[in-house]
């Protein structure tokens, strides 16, 4: 029981001289994160204030920087020049040429020709490119008040046109069948034609004209 005794009294006494001892004598050095950790938690409830990183950017004054600076901004605009008078000159309206055509007989064939146009005709033996011809029967001429009619051609009327090409017109198949014969033939014909561009109609001002009313 004695023994007992003094191991309690011993613990006591212990007890009692690490409680005299400061705080800092008897906690181990602990790094500053941990220490603030611990001073936070040593504060009252009562004295906290929470502050958030939105309410220290509140405090800051914000401010906003244009794309262009002011001296840039306050920089003098260019003046525009003086609009320039237009001055619109007169235009020389030139005389219309009177729409004509004319009914003219190449070959066996009868054409209606424009000045200006061009067309097809049978092959114009002994022509060749950029030779001037004359067609000389003209079988009508008109224009938008007065027709002239040939009996059978207009007298001292003259078409005259320029060989542009001589050339070979499409391909035709021509396809001979006989029944019960065994007889079949494709032949194949491309018919030689010229291409003249009608230049002008002249010589016709003089014939009796029919006045259209």
């Amino acid at each position: 029981m004695a023994t007992l005794s003094l191991c309690a009294s011993s613990l006591a006494a212990k007890s009692a001289a690490a409680a005299a001892q400061p705080l800092s004598s008897t906690t181990p050095s602990m790094p500053i994160s941990q220490s603030k950790t611990v001073a936070f938690l040593c504060h009252p409830l009562s004295s906290l204030r929470l502050t958030t990183p939105c309410s220290k950017r509140g405090t800051q004054s914000s401010s906003f920087v244009p794309k262009y600076s002011e001296t840039e901004a306050a920089a003098p605009s260019l003046t525009e020049p003086p609009e320039t008078e237009i001055v619109e000159s007169p235009v020389q309206q030139q005389p219309k040429k009177e729409e004509v055509f004319a009914v003219v007989m190449i070959g066996s064939r009868q054409y209606i020709v424009i000045p200006g146009r061009y067309i097809y005709t049978q092959r114009l033996k002994g022509a060749k490119e950029n030779d001037k011809i004359i067609l000389n029967k003209v079988l009508l001429v008109g224009t938008k008040t007065s027709t002239y009619i040939g009996k059978p051609v207009v007298p001292n009327a003259a078409v005259h046109a320029v060989v542009e090409e001589q050339l070979l017109d499409k391909k035709v198949i021509v396809f001979k069948y006989k029944r019960k014969k065994n007889y079949r033939r494709n032949i194949g014909h491309r018919q030689p034609i010229t291409r003249i561009r009608i230049m002008g109609i002249t010589g016709y001002e003089d014939s009796p004209a029919v006045t259209l009313s």
